[in-house]
């Protein structure tokens, strides 16, 4: 005897309303209800504004101002859909903004999601409004239960599509637990390792050019060769956060965004490592900065290289400001997703502008992470949104 499928679960206001005052966060969209408890902290417009909105119907609000929710960004919130609002206790929007597409201009629940899911092709269709729960009743191209890694590459042509819609769960991708563990790191793991050896070479770099040996161009030329002196540290030393501050726009735009081929499967799992599993799952907190163990091999690299480029002394000197720019850049590349920077500061710009990354224009723009200045002279650098004041 076949069991019927539950349908979703029906809450009544005064429920939501007695739900939130013991400090949830339950939100609608036309009868849709959602529960946000578990994301305001990492909310990117600050935890404050979705308890403000906590119990109301945000449908008008996803469209802006301030802010024009991506479909990503509705696609995200359709993962903590709970239930519905009973027919006569949903909240009627504010008039004023039809919205078009996945905004409020699709009339009722089932418009919406139709709307919302009518443009995908990467499996994202599958997503059952009759479901509850999280995760429930959605299905995927890849099998979540298992490692991703061996999986993506045969996504093919639906990879990128795949990838570039951010889902809020945990990725694993080896078999091996030992593979596994080296793939994931807490962010301060990062900060203890590479501080002492910045703080150290800084003071062999700074001893070694006191000694008043190190001169530049003295492997062409001694009679014009300029000397360094140590008091030239502190200046060699941010140099080198400026060029790894460069260094970090090229490798994040060219190397972690390029579009590998749909029919290599190889290239689709390399930049499924290398990135692709960030922007797929971008509060996974355990992948948000780089593993000390793969990080030193690239770290080596980069310093053979000035070590082949300059004089011993002064390449180190180079090296070590470039290593500091890189810590700085793994730790507030972490802060940007799960720090809550106050309103009109630097770092809360920062923040908005990285997320706009991951869920609007993740092949276009924002490839500056600590800093957006690259992005100015290489023209990738995204437009402020406008709204026009409606009747």
């Amino acid at each position: 005897m076949a069991t019927a499928t539950a349908g979703p679960r029906s809450f009544s206001a005064a429920e939501v309303r007695a739900r939130c005052a013991q400090g949830a966060c339950l939100v609608s969209c036309h009868r849709r209800l959602y529960d946000l408890s578990g994301f305001v902290r990492l909310h990117p417009g600050g935890e404050q504004l979705l308890r403000r909105r906590a119990g109301t119907d945000v449908s008008a609000a996803l469209d802006g101002p301030p802010h024009r929710h991506s479909a990503n960004a509705r696609r995200w919130l359709e993962q903590y859909y709970v239930g519905e609002i009973e027919p006569g206790d949903e909240q009627v929007p504010p008039r004023g903004r039809t919205g078009t597409g996945v905004g409020t201009g699709c009339r009722g629940a089932q418009g919406y999601i139709q709307a919302l899911w009518g443009a995908s092709g990467a499996g994202s269709r599958a997503l059952c409004i009759c479901g509850t729960g999280r995760y429930r009743g959605y299905r995927d191209l890849v099998d979540w239960q298992k490692p991703l890694l061996w999986q993506v590459g045969y996504l093919g042509e639906k990879y990128d599509e795949w990838v570039h819609q951010p889902v809020d769960r945990p990725i694993r991708l080896f078999h091996s637990d030992f593979f596994e563990f080296l793939s994931k790191t807490a962010w301060y793991v990062v900060f203890m390792v590479w501080t002492p050896v910045v703080l150290y070479l800084s003071w062999v770099s700074y001893t070694s050019l006191a000694q008043g040996n190190t001169r530049l161009f003295s492997s062409f030329t001694t009679e014009y060769s300029i000397p360094i002196h140590k008091y030239y540290f502190p200046f060699i030393f941010l140099v080198g956060m400026i060029l790894w501050s460069l260094l970090e726009y090229l490798i994040h735009r060219f190397v972690f965004h390029m579009k590998p081929p749909a029919s290599n499967y190889y290239l689709i799992t390399l930049h499924f490592l290398l990135h692709g599993q960030h922007h797929k799952s971008p509060f996974d907190s355990s992948r948000l900065v780089f593993p000390p163990v793969p990080a030193s091999l690239v770290i080596g690299f980069f310093y053979g290289v000035l070590r082949l480029l300059l004089p011993e002394v002064l390449g180190l000197s180079v090296f070590v400001g470039g290593l500091c720019g890189y810590v700085i850049y793994d730790m507030m590349h972490y802060y940007l997703h799960y720090g809550s920077p106050r309103k009109g500061t630097y770092l809360y710009g920062l923040k908005a502008y990285h997320v706009k990354h991951h869920f609007e224009h993740q092949r276009s723009g924002s490839f500056g992470i600590s800093t957006r200045f690259w992005d100015y002279p290489f023209r990738t650098l995204i437009p402020e949104e406008t709204f026009r004041k409606e009747d």
